[in-house]
């Protein structure tokens, strides 16, 4: 089922989500249900409080990008990437000192896209879908892409990593999102109160 994304100013974004404490039917219906509504918004990741949930969950499917990353890194694209993925309690747990700079955008803040600084390299531990823990090195694309998301579990956004001219400049665009004066192909929560 694809689920409504919940947009920019909607007090779920920026909570601090909850620890999964037990695999349930509900939660592999969530979890499908997540990556229907990533693909129909052409995202390549959507973290639980975007559809208002308010767990620590998000999900994860690069594959989209595999002929792009490839072009521009010479380099084989991961086999480890090449399916949808799922983070459960994610915890990051290393982060490298060298940062790369790279253009975001987010289905909760939709039309706007900014460079972003992120740690190149993070490692990090969590649960996979079947509540096996896991450990997972990552750099370049899947790095940012997890860090991205991961801040939605702590209340987050990719508008916090720029500066407070930069956000400035965005409130016009930002207001309209808040009100909905935009249109998007997937559909958007009304704010919630």
């Amino acid at each position: 089922m694809i689920l409504p994304i919940r947009r920019y100013g909607d007090p779920v974004l920026r909570k601090e989500a909850q620890e999964i404490t037990s695999n349930t039917p509900e939660l592999q219906t969530l979890i499908d249900n997540m990556f229907e509504t990533m693909k129909n918004a052409d995202g390549v990741g959507l973290a639980a409080p975007q559809i208002g949930e308010s767990i620590r969950l998000f999900v994860v499917d690069v594959r989209h990008y595999e002929e792009d990353y490839q072009e521009k890194t010479g380099e084989p694209f991961p086999d480890a990437w090449k399916e949808c993925m799922v983070f459960i309690n994610p915890e990051i747990i290393a982060e490298s000192d060298e940062e790369s700079e790279f253009e975001e955008g987010c289905l909760s803040v939709p039309d706007i896209h900014e460079m972003v600084t992120r740690p190149s390299k993070i490692s990090l531990q969590y649960l996979d879908r079947h509540f096996t823990p896991q450990k997972m090195e990552v750099d370049k694309l899947m790095a940012r892409v997890i860090q991205h998301e991961h801040d939605h579990l702590d209340g987050i956004l990719f508008l916090d990593h720029m500066s407070a001219f930069k956000r400035r400049m965005l409130q016009r665009k930002l207001r309209d999102i808040q009100r909905g004066v935009l249109e998007t192909k997937y559909p958007m929560a009304k704010l919630s109160a």
